[in-house]
């Protein structure tokens, strides 16, 4: 099934309202898609199956996934009491070169402007096909939860430029972190040690923490 890319916001939010209380088997049927048993190795296919219907035109660019509209797609796992399951990847963390660096220019601040979220109520005991699609929430951050963000990746960003990548831990950051990101613990990259010299260490990912998007998706 081809499905062309949504050309308002309304009609995304239609197309997304539209599919609220399937679940991800009936979703996956309509546009002829097997199911995975488990997603132990096909993380991220609730998204991609979200992202076709829906029309997200991005694929794997750097860019919001409906760049037409400026607004990024993310499905996001929520328990029974709509708590997130887990973090929420935003972008990886550039590691060296970070010399005139501004949060305006950030792929962070960017993939932030407009985020539609999809929540899905899938807790593990939940066969992937049982899963089901909530309500979508379309959010622009206010003032308050941009400067909390800013003031965040300002910090993280000082401690990486400063050599101290591998004492960043999970716990630092009100409502953005700092996580490894990579297959596995032989992908290395470089990054900036202590006293400047250069390091290899593992890729880094900046994550919303589960609070702050529990948050965004309480009724209002």
């Amino acid at each position: 099934m081809e499905i062309v890319s949504p050309t308002s916001e309304s009609q995304l939010l239609s197309r997304a309202e539209a599919i609220a209380g399937w679940t991800l088997g009936e979703l996956a049927l309509e546009l002829n898609v097997e199911v995975p048993e488990n997603l132990l190795h096909h993380k991220g296919w609730g998204g991609q199956l979200l992202e076709r219907w829906l029309g997200a035109s991005a694929g794997s660019k750097p860019e919001p996934d409906f760049q037409q509209l400026g607004i990024e797609l993310k499905t996001i796992p929520i328990n029974q009491h709509g708590k997130p399951l887990e973090t929420t990847f935003v972008s990886v963390c550039p590691l060296t070169d970070l010399t005139g660096l501004r949060w305006a220019d950030s792929p962070v601040f960017h993939k932030l402007q407009c985020i539609l979220w999809i929540p899905i109520l899938a807790e593990r005991q939940i066969a992937v096909a049982d899963r089901i699609i909530g309500m979508p929430i379309l959010w622009r951050p206010n003032a308050q939860e941009l400067a909390l963000l800013q003031q965040d990746w300002e910090e993280i960003i000082e401690r990486v430029a400063l050599g101290e990548v591998e004492s960043i831990t999970a716990r630092h950051g009100e409502v953005l972190q700092l996580r490894p990101k990579a297959a596995n613990s032989r992908v290395l990259t470089e990054a900036i040690g202590p006293g400047g010299a250069k390091i290899q260490t593992l890729p880094r990912g900046f994550y919303l923490k589960i609070d702050f998007t529990h948050h965004i998706l309480r009724p209002k």
